[in-house]
């Protein structure tokens, strides 16, 4: 009888349906987690790294750039921000040098900020320059240099109310497998200003949603998770037109990645016409719906740029 029964409890665990890791989450858990990162979402936006408070994007030519709120110079900062004339940046081989205007208070890093330089290819990233208000640094966009301009006070962080989203459905939250590139591979990225770039990608991630099997791949953004720039079916109509975003943590040892589409992200052009958005490569435009994560947002000035 005992034999019996021990037989018949191995067979009936054989039969008995695994359930996979998706499954296993808790519903309310489950909801709660995706309403505490869409929380964060928010904060960053209306923070001040944030893409809510961008107020220009200048492209600066050889030479001479004067700027300030004068519309006389080469450089138009938002009026009542700053003095009509402000300065003057200077782009030379690569590195950017500013030469502040007298009585001009421009501080970095806390401390006042007459002239010096203010990108250097060879150098990390610099800290921000400030004035009242306004926060401004340099970006390098494939051969071109630009004044990524930030205003503390802008009138979008006000007027921001938050982002729609799809109903989340942990049928979005899948389980992929992770087929790492070899060192120094590279797919190349268009960004909205119709640069090609040749990017890092570590791989390509293997899955199946709705009930196709499907594959993305990975860019390296220069960050420890992996980065995915997709496209699908739902763009222009419910969500952004050129695709949206995604990050999912490393791979484990068994090459396992968790790909959760209900984190789905709108890119910074969704917001602001100052952004210099990747958009997807054609190998990662999915043919199908993916109806979780962020709606568009329909309150920015959000644009593609030309």
């Amino acid at each position: 009888m005992t034999k019996y029964l021990l037989t018949s409890l191995i067979l009936l665990a054989a039969c008995t349906p695994k359930k996979s890791p998706e499954a296993a989450i808790d519903k309310a858990a489950y909801q709660l987690e995706i309403d505490n990162w869409d929380k964060g979402r928010v904060e960053y936006l209306k923070g001040p790294d944030g893409w809510l408070n961008l107020a220009g994007l200048f492209w600066l030519k050889d030479g001479i750039n004067t700027f300030g709120s004068g519309e006389q110079n080469d450089i138009v900062f938002p009026e009542g921000k700053i003095e009509s004339r402000a300065g003057f940046f200077v782009l030379k081989q690569g590195v950017v040098t500013l030469e502040a205007a007298p009585k001009v208070d421009i501080t970095r890093d806390g401390k006042p900020f007459r002239s010096g330089v203010v990108f250097h290819p060879d150098s990390s990233r610099m800290k921000p320059l400030e004035h009242g208000t306004l926060k401004w640094f340099i970006i390098k966009r494939d051969n071109r240099y630009g004044i990524r301009l930030r205003d503390l006070a802008h009138p979008d962080l006000e007027q921001f109310k938050g982002i729609g989203r799809f109903p989340v459905d942990q049928a979005y939250r899948v389980t992929a497998d992770f087929k790492p590139a070899d060192a120094g591979h590279t797919i190349p990225i268009v960004n909205v200003l119709g640069q090609t770039i040749d990017t890092k990608s570590p791989g390509t991630l293997y899955f199946t949603l709705n009930g196709q099997r499907v594959s993305l791949d990975v860019i390296d953004d220069g960050g420890k998770e992996l980065f995915i720039i997709f496209s699908d079916l739902t763009n222009t109509k419910e969500t952004y037109g050129a695709g949206r975003y995604l990050y999912a943590d490393p791979p484990g040892a068994d090459g396992k990645v968790i790909l959760d589409f209900n984190k789905a992200y709108n890119p910074p052009c969704a917001f602001t016409v100052f952004a210099t958005c990747p958009i997807p490569p054609e190998q990662n435009r999915l043919d199908m719906r993916v109806e979780a994560g962020e709606l568009n947002y329909t309150g920015g000035h959000g644009r593609v740029m030309n």
